[in-house]
């Protein structure tokens, strides 16, 4: 069986773990691949018991550790190479995952510890379980959970050493530190970093959600679960590069339309599901709602439907509130201004439909949220002139205060100066006129009425007197 054939009977095999014993008949029956049906049932036939099957753990270190339900931690104070299982941490469809601490007297170190179920120790399985450690043996990154050792039991299960990270998901941390809309943004951006890392050693995690992005106390997120990632690398093109992904091999809520229809995934993928979680952590809500939460008409709505603007919908009451106990977002009309427009622009491109109408990348994504928080043109909305000048008064508003401020006092100076000008013209021609008719009034008595008196007795003094003040003008 080629491992693209092998995934399709994993992800089938947790499918039907999910259901009744009646539903996992129907279920089982209605698989049209002979070999992949029969492989199906075989895996199902290895346990007796179908129920306690789906509800055993992961690995035991030998027969008589097979687990029971009601008793998670029955490998408590078992050893697994140079660690010590303290407590379950959880479990999931291939394995589950333990705190262990170091017990070789070297130095003290706490680990989470992964098993894989002894039921599902096949070849297929242990080669998966070797893709998972080459991958995350790529990983060294300070937001990534580390790879601390890796090898078998000595009844031959494979087991890995991860970092533990005691932490809270990034949804929760968001809401319980009551975090500002910026330092959201910032946490957010600081998780695709981790991602764009992982990328960038073709890496795709396929699984991104906020369970898997835990904050530690100090605020530090970290980034777990590279379980059903996938490698770009040549080597393992015919292991995921036409990967038929099911719902029991991914979180639907947080899927691509094209993972959740079994198409090829890329990095676009992963870009998608940060579009969910930033979308979550703007709004506190899922960008789509369904009356009866099933898979099915998740699917359709995802499929058919937009997402609401993150604006509108911190406004919207209903199901898609990512926890049904959290209270609303305070003072929700500035977070609505807030979101309005770029915000908005930013999730929604992340949410396209089109992986090609999605950001190109991770570092696309999270440089459109770097400019949002510098006042700088995003990619998500269109770059008219109006957009640019609204940005750029944005993010030089001192300076363009300062600017406004000159140009105001050089208005009023030339405003002022052109008054002034008016009132001197206006003065000058007062004055000028004045003149005229001074000189009018002195014209008129030295040549029309000294003449007229000057026959007149004893007119001499007169005569003198307005030559004299005739002359004076």
């Amino acid at each position: 069986m080629n491992s693209e054939r092998w995934r399709q009977v994993e992800d089938l095999l947790n499918e039907a773990l999910e259901l009744d014993p009646a539903s996992r008949r129907k279920f089982v029956a209605e698989i049209l691949a002979d070999e992949v049906r029969c492989e199906v049932e075989s895996l199902l036939a290895a346990e007796p018991d179908a129920e306690k099957f789906l509800a055993a753990p992961a690995v035991a270190l030998s027969s008589s550790f097979f687990l029971e339900e009601d008793v998670p931690d029955a490998l408590a104070g078992q050893k697994i190479g140079s660690y010590k299982i303290v407590r379950e941490l959880g479990r999931g469809g291939m394995g589950a995952v333990y705190l262990a601490e170091r017990d070789d007297g070297k130095f003290q170190q706490r680990a989470a510890i992964k098993l894989l179920k002894r039921e599902l120790n096949t070849a297929d399985i242990r080669r998966r379980f070797a893709h998972e450690r080459q991958i995350l043996s790529k990983l060294e990154h300070p937001n990534i959970a580390r790879l601390l050792d890796a090898g078998t039991t000595d009844d031959g299960l494979p087991f890995l050493v991860m970092e533990y990270v005691e932490g809270v998901p990034v949804d929760d941390y968001c809401a319980e530190k009551e975090l500002t809309l910026t330092d959201r943004l910032q946490l957010f951006r600081t998780v695709c970093e981790a991602v764009a890392f992982a990328h960038r050693n073709l890496v795709i995690h396929r699984d991104l959600k906020p369970s898997n992005i835990l904050v530690t106390q100090e605020g530090t997120p970290k980034l777990l679960d590279f379980g059903i990632s996938k490698l770009l690398t040549p080597d393992f093109a015919d292991d995921s590069s036409h990967t038929v992904t099911r719902l029991g091999a991914m979180t639907p809520e947080y899927a691509s339309p094209e993972q959740l229809r079994g198409e090829s995934v890329t990095t676009a993928t992963d870009v998608y599901s940060l579009g969910v979680i930033f979308y979550e952590l703007l709004t506190e809500r899922r960008p789509f709602e369904t009356k009866h939460h099933s898979a099915q008409e998740l699917m359709q709505v995802i499929f058919e439907t937009d997402p609401q603007r993150p604006s509108e919908a911190l406004t919207r009451e209903g199901s898609a509130r990512t926890k049904d106990q959290r209270p609303k977002t305070k003072e929700p009309k500035i977070r609505t201004q807030t979101l309005r427009g770029d915000l908005d622009n930013i999730a929604l491109k992340a949410l396209k439909k089109e992986p090609e109408r999605r950001y190109s990348s991770v570092e696309q994504f999270s440089e459109d949220i770097r400019r949002h928080l510098s006042d700088l043109p995003v990619l998500a909305r269109p770059d008219t002139l109006s957009y640019r000048a609204a940005k750029f008064v944005n993010r030089n508003k001192v300076a363009v205060v300062a600017g406004l401020l000159i140009v105001l006092s050089l208005l009023g100076g030339i405003l002022a100066t052109v008054w002034q000008a008016r009132r001197a013209e206006a003065s000058r021609l007062r004055a000028e006129r004045r003149f005229n008719d001074v000189r009018k009034l002195s014209n008129a008595l030295l040549f029309e009425i000294t003449p007229k008196i000057e026959r007149l007795e004893g007119s001499t003094e007169a005569r003198q007197a307005l030559v004299t003040q005739s002359l004076i003008y």
